[in-house]
């Protein structure tokens, strides 16, 4: 069950630090919840592990760390194609 939370958590940092950014998060909600994972390993880098916690994530440095794997993602997306 804890699994299932961390994964909803991540889909909601996401679609959250997709908020900030211009530009869209390719791959729709898989999409987000790989920036929500890949954004807090990032965040917890490079900010530590400051703010309120849910579901093993800090949710401030998370939110940042998406918003910069959105950032790169769509910079990649767009010159592609």
């Amino acid at each position: 069950m804890g699994f299932i939370v961390s994964l909803i958590v991540a889909i909601i940092i996401g679609w959250i630090g997709s908020l900030f950014v211009k530009g869209s998060m390719p791959g729709g909600i898989i999409g987000s919840m790989i920036a929500g994972l890949i954004g807090a390993w990032i965040g917890h880098g490079l900010l530590g592990t400051w703010g309120p916690h849910l579901a093993g994530f800090a949710i401030i440095p998370a939110i940042i760390g998406a918003a910069i794997v959105v950032f790169l993602f769509s910079l990649i997306a767009r010159s592609r194609g």
